[in-house]
């Protein structure tokens, strides 16, 4: 009789952890989360409510409704879908290698075995998965870069970034559009507006908030001297209207101006540029990419929802951590990550520590190292754990 190599255990992949004994056996330095935190029951239930709403005719009464339904249907169901896929996988293993230690059939058991290696590795990329677990994390992103200390470099700066953005958009297979790009006077980019669109595209490059620090030769300097250059990027997530967010119209100030830069007879001519400022909170957003004004303005207002939501978030994480003891800086004046060309090769995130001696890789849009640091370092673990997990 073959003896029974040890098997993941199935209950681990659906039953909660009610008491110390069922928990997961696995150090408090794990960077795993238990499969208990991915509340299986939960979903089910809340498919099992969409699915009821879904099927009321009176669903379609409300359009922008019913379409927010059906898309949080899709993605609770795609959320599930993985899961439930590794539980059959394991559990026709597991009716295999029993039934191959019945009849002692080894090349069964060989089979089994690398089905179960296959199957361990897939459970680390979805418990990895489990750290991009944020309320707005599946959400499509809206990317902000502006161009920060350093003149014409700076500027230059900020449209390698959006480039290395663009990049990692593209090999994600994620799609993108520009609501409003400014042009520097000489070179460059002074500011720019992108959406992402894909799965977890939120959850991904909320890693990159912050100042973005390039030190190279200046092409732009006739000595072609070093140069230190800044960008500040931000990222919000592009979320429905149906949100508890709520936006007081006479909060908002209105302005339309025709739009600047290459385009048709209508770009120029019409005013069909706009710009919302937001008068508690003084931020401002433009949007010229639409031929009609009042596609301008709804995009306008997406982005000043996000840009809200930002804030809001921020201001409950900075007392969060005040709470915890940990000192919060003001501002966006320190870089989270450095990009050196020149005197050496070097990318480091300065808060994980995570670094690639290939810049020219990095800026082609070969960033899923540092995002998976950042997630893993985000829930407080070590960015080693998540060496050779095979995720990104």
């Amino acid at each position: 009789m073959i003896q029974s190599p040890h098997l993941i255990p199935l209950p681990f992949l659906g039953e909660p952890c009610r008491t110390p004994s069922q928990r997961c056996d696995r150090s408090a330095s794990d960077w795993r989360t238990c499969w208990s935190a991915f509340d299986e029951a939960g979903k089910e239930r809340r498919i099992a409510e969409l699915e009821e709403r879904a099927a009321s005719p009176s669903l379609w009464d409300e359009p922008d409704r019913a379409q927010a339904v059906l898309k949080q249907l899709s993605d609770l169901t795609a959320q599930l879908a993985p899961w439930r896929a590794l539980r059959t996988q394991l559990e026709e293993a597991e009716g295999l290698l029993d039934l191959a230690s019945e009849e002692s059939d080894h090349e069964v058991v060989a089979e089994v075995m690398t089905s179960i290696a296959l199957a361990r590795k897939q459970l680390g990329k979805l418990e990895f998965q489990l750290t991009l677990s944020g309320t707005y994390d599946r959400a499509n992103a809206i990317l902000a870069i502006s161009a920060g200390a350093g003149g014409t470099d700076a500027q230059d700066w900020t449209q390698l970034l959006l480039r290395m953005y663009l990049r990692w958009a593209e090999r994600r297979g994620f799609s993108t559009e520009t609501y409003d790009l400014s042009p520097g006077e000489e070179a460059g980019i002074k500011s720019v507006t992108v959406e992402i669109t894909g799965p977890y595209a939120f959850g991904y490059l909320k890693s990159e908030r912050g100042v973005h620090r390039l030190v190279r030769l200046s092409p732009y300097d006739a000595g072609h001297r070093r140069h230190t250059s800044f960008s500040l990027v931000e990222v919000m997530p592009d979320v429905e209207a149906d949100t508890d967010l709520k936006i007081d119209p006479e909060d908002v100030k209105f302005e339309a101006y025709r739009s600047g830069g290459p385009g048709g007879q209508n770009v120029n001519k019409v005013s069909t540029a706009v710009r919302l400022t937001h008068v508690p909170s003084g931020i401002v957003v433009t949007c010229q990419t639409e031929r009609s004004q009042l596609q301008n303005r709804e995009t306008a207002m997406r982005i000043l929802r996000a840009k809200l939501l930002e804030i809001d978030a921020a201001r409950r994480e900075a007392e969060r951590l005040e709470l915890r003891g940990q000192h919060v800086e003001a501002g966006w004046g320190n870089q989270i990550r450095s990009y050196v060309i020149h005197p050496y090769n070097l990318v480091k995130d300065l808060r994980t520590g995570y670094e690639s001696t290939d810049p020219s890789a990095v800026l082609d849009g070969d960033l899923d190292g540092f995002m998976n640091a950042y997630l893993a370092w985000s829930v407080g673990v070590e960015t080693s754990a998540i060496e050779g997990s095979g995720v990104g």
